[in-house]
């Protein structure tokens, strides 16, 4: 069990949390079980799989055309896939176990190829202590500032959150739901204390509170606090309500980089 911020994950007891799909860590959650709570983990994932399939469907002449302005904007591939903290959910006499696993977590191309990925890993730990970091940012936001890894189509991708939409393919594999907690890489599980683990206890999502509410723009506890709301929270009415704020937080580019 992780007992402390700025555990290396290869310092964790038990199975090592390789960085590659399909793994598991030693970390599980145990949680107390809702009423109805297996009804409704079914219906959810039944929707997730039919929206999922019809956005890919219908969005296939957009994801088209991003790869091509991705190809033409500079060299290298056209996705993005990054080894991030998911969970698998198990049934027990105690109540419902989430087992942290690690899954490819698909996005568009946004930066250039071969990028320095200790820039970003840096900015996390210090974005999780609080401390400002004065060659990232202020400490404060979750998204870092001024990237010189972006690139210049990579830009307006994040700004309209278009380099997200690989990730209906995440939701389509069942490593992702289309709403829930965001999805994070280990580097960030690392920091966490003990009590921010509440937050892993849900399939991460494309959206939630802290994309809807906040996004990039709130410090780390802020954004922990509103995970944690979700999970303590979640239902199909929070669910439906959170994919309907997300279209207004897209199309305004509230907390985008």
């Amino acid at each position: 069990m992780i007992e402390k911020r700025g555990l290396r994950l290869d310092e964790i007891p038990g199975p090592k949390a390789s960085p590659s799909s399909g793994h598991s860590i030693s970390l599980s959650i145990v949680t107390a079980e809702k009423p109805h709570e297996d009804a409704f983990y079914r219906s959810k994932r039944i929707f997730d799989l039919i929206t999922s399939s019809l956005m890919l469907v219908l969005l296939s002449p957009v994801l088209l055309m991003i790869a091509i302005l991705i190809k033409l904007d500079s060299p290298g591939p056209v996705f993005f896939v990054q080894e991030r903290a998911g969970c698998r959910r198990r049934r027990i006499r105690e109540g419902t176990v989430w087992q942290i696993r690690c899954f490819g977590c698909y996005k568009f191309r946004s930066m250039a190829q071969n990028a320095d990925p200790s820039r970003h890993e840096r900015y996390i730990q210090d974005f999780c202590q609080s401390r400002p970091a004065a060659e990232h940012g202020d400490g404060t936001t979750f998204k870092l500032q001024s990237d010189p890894r972006v690139t210049r189509f990579g830009r307006v991708l994040r700004r309209s959150s278009l380099d997200e939409l690989p990730q209906f393919i995440n939701v389509l594999r069942g490593e992702m739901s289309l709403v829930g907690p965001r999805p994070v890489p280990f580097y960030e599980v690392a920091q966490y204390e003990k009590s921010d683990y509440e937050r892993l206890a849900a399939t991460p999502g494309i959206t939630g509170l802290w994309q809807v509410r906040g996004r990039g723009r709130v410090p780390f506890q802020e954004m922990m606090r509103m995970d944690i709301e979700y999970v303590r929270q979640r239902s199909w009415g929070l669910d439906l309500k959170l994919l309907l704020l997300t279209i207004p937080a897209v199309i305004f580019g509230r907390g985008a980089a």
